[in-house]
């Protein structure tokens, strides 16, 4: 099954990424990691805020409806999106100047899992963390774009991806703490399947939506692996897609335009964008963090 996502928002973004959908605030946020820029806007596309910062900021966990925690540069940070008051919480790699932030998710428990790489790409040397209640841990290390974060509905499983390996991983986690059980083991191997593994979010019934960095698409993995429907996507980089509106029905999906060249860009007007498709079936509304 294939459906086709519109653009809702034309944001040219360098680097969209990092979708998600606060249910208090009735809300869609993103960030153009390039551009150092948080935005939000309504489930039609009605822009809603815009928040520049002096460093790199990749993903952000709900603390309440007036303030998120940011997986920045330097470390997760306390963000009053009234004030643009900014807490620094918790060092993470601000030792490593060459790394940034990169993807990350709330577990069903609360834990934010936080993944780090190298600015100009390429090197191992990125990793995965865990925080919960004021304790960082690391629970990966050795990666070069850590992506795909996500888990399943009763907190058990978690997925996740070093992008440029080409598979999907999974692990067993605990539901109450969100820290990893036993080794990781193979979800999917997506080498042969449009573009890079970049993205990723669990639905309501347990099936993972991954974005296709250069592959044009969305593909909508069943538990078992396989590939169950596609969402065409009419841009060449996707980054991450997030559920959300009322019901959690509505996909978004965010994009980028770095590295395409004149040709592509002319090509790709839209590139950098928000899109978004009405689906059949919800998603898991955000985990709150636990401070």
């Amino acid at each position: 099954m294939s459906d086709e996502a519109k653009l809702l928002i034309d944001s040219r973004c360098a680097l969209g990424e990092g979708p998600f959908w606060h249910d208090g605030r009735q809300q869609l946020f993103w960030f153009d990691i390039n551009n150092q820029t948080l935005f939000a806007a309504s489930a039609d596309g009605v822009a809603a805020g815009q928040w520049h910062f002096d460093e790199i900021v990749a993903a952000a966990a709900i603390i309440d409806n007036d303030n998120l925690a940011l997986a920045a540069e330097t470390g997760l940070k306390r963000f009053n999106l009234i004030s643009g008051e900014m807490q620094h919480l918790v060092d993470i790699e601000r030792d490593i100047p060459a790394n940034r932030t990169n993807d990350s998710r709330v577990h069903p428990s609360g834990a934010f899992w936080i993944g780090t790489m190298v600015k100009e790409e390429g090197p191992s040397n990125g990793a995965v963390y865990h925080y919960r209640a004021g304790a960082l841990t690391r629970i990966r290390s050795d990666a070069a774009i850590p992506n795909a974060t996500c888990f399943s509905p009763d907190g058990r499983i978690a997925y996740w991806t070093d992008t440029p390996t080409q598979k999907i991983l999974k692990c067993g986690t605990d539901p109450e703490t969100g820290l990893p059980r036993g080794e990781w083991s193979l979800f999917a191997d997506v080498s042969s399947h449009r573009g890079y593994p970049d993205g990723a979010v669990v639905d309501s019934e347990g099936f993972l939506w991954n974005a296709r960095w250069g592959g044009s698409c969305v593909i909508r993995y069943a538990p078992d692996g396989r590939i169950d429907r596609i969402v065409e996507v009419p841009v060449s980089q996707v980054t991450c897609p997030a559920f959300g509106g009322k019901d959690l029905k509505r996909l978004f999906i965010t994009s980028a335009s770095k590295t395409l060249s004149p040709e592509q860009l002319a090509a790709e007007k839209v590139a950098g964008g928000v899109f978004h498709i009405d689906l059949d079936v919800p998603g898991q509304p955000e985990a709150r963090i636990e401070l």
